[in-house]
Parts: structure tokens; C-alpha cells; sequence
């Protein structure tokens, strides 16, 4: 019965607390409304019917969130020191990685921690040609960042997920 209403229960419960992070509020009627929410978006959620991920190595998906972690303070503070020396001869520009991950779940992994990183954004990616177009807020050496790219992120979540 339980199941029913709720068949993904961490994640109605997530919704339903970002409800009311997002209200600043406590009041009763925004908790209802939450649940509510979280209710049934976990149920239009299940009817999606996800393909379920299998996390293969959960120590190599420990080192690789520790490894993101550092490289997004690493990114804050080189966009913080670009932004604030006031330079104007850094080069944006945009860079086509071909990958070998092909796990959506991988990379859809990918894709956060490359957007979640100050000074990159993920710009598109073609499936046919297994192509990841990204762009990098100071560009200096193009076959640093697809080096960088398919060694630190794309070697781990292919350890993980495929």
C-alpha cells in the first residue's frame, strides 16, 4: 500500500523539503503542500519508469566525488582570481571531447560536474558521434581540457557505471 503512494521515497521526501527550503516556512500549510508535491511528483516520476543505475564501484565513486569537490574549489578560486585581476587577455572559447562513455547515467554525472564547476558549462552532446561540446570560461590549451576531461571524470564513471 505503501509502495503504492510512494515508490520513490527519498525522493518525494527530497521534493518535499526543497518545497519548504524554497518557502522559508514551516507552517503547516506549506508542510501539507510539500507532501503533497512530493507525493505526487515521486508518482508522475515512477511512471516515467527510469531505467535503474548500477553503481558497479562505490569506492571509485567516493574518490571520483572527492576529486570533484577539489577541482570545484580549485575552479572557484581561478575564476575568482580572473575575475578580480581584471584581465582582459584571457580567451574563452569552446571545446569538442570525443568520449567513450555511453552510460546515460554516467553521463549524466558527467554533465553535473562539468557544469557544477565554475568556468566550464556544458554545451551540448551529440550521441551519434559521441562528441561533448563544452565550454571554458579561460582557454589556454584545448588538448589539456579533453585530456583532463577523459582521464579525471570519464575513466572513473566508466569504472562506475559501465
Amino acid at each position: 500500500m505503501i509502495a503504492r503512494w510512494l515508490p520513490y521515497p527519498l525522493l518525494s521526501a527530497t521534493l518535499a523539503a526543497v518545497w519548504m527550503v524554497l518557502n522559508q516556512s514551516l507552517a503547516p500549510g506549506t508542510i501539507l503542500l510539500g507532501m503533497l508535491l512530493g507525493i505526487v511528483m515521486g508518482r508522475a516520476y515512477g511512471v516515467l519508469e527510469p531505467p535503474k543505475a548500477r553503481v558497479r564501484k562505490p569506492a571509485a565513486a567516493m574518490r571520483l566525488f572527492a576529486r570533484v569537490m577539489l577541482d570545484i574549489a580549485r575552479s572557484n578560486l581561478a575564476v575568482a582570481r580572473l575575475i578580480l585581476s581584471g584581465r582582459r587577455d584571457a580567451k574563452s572559447g569552446f571545446v569538442a571531447i570525443p568520449l567513450t562513455l555511453a552510460d546515460r547515467h554516467g553521463l549524466a554525472v558527467l554533465a553535473c560536474i562539468i557544469t557544477s564547476t565554475p568556468g566550464t558549462v556544458w554545451v551540448s552532446y551529440d550521441a551519434r558521434a559521441s562528441v561533448l561540446l563544452i565550454h571554458v570560461l579561460d582557454l589556454v590549451n584545448e588538448d589539456a581540457w579533453i585530456a583532463t576531461i577523459r582521464r579525471r571524470y570519464e575513466g572513473p564513471l566508466m569504472e562506475i557505471f559501465e
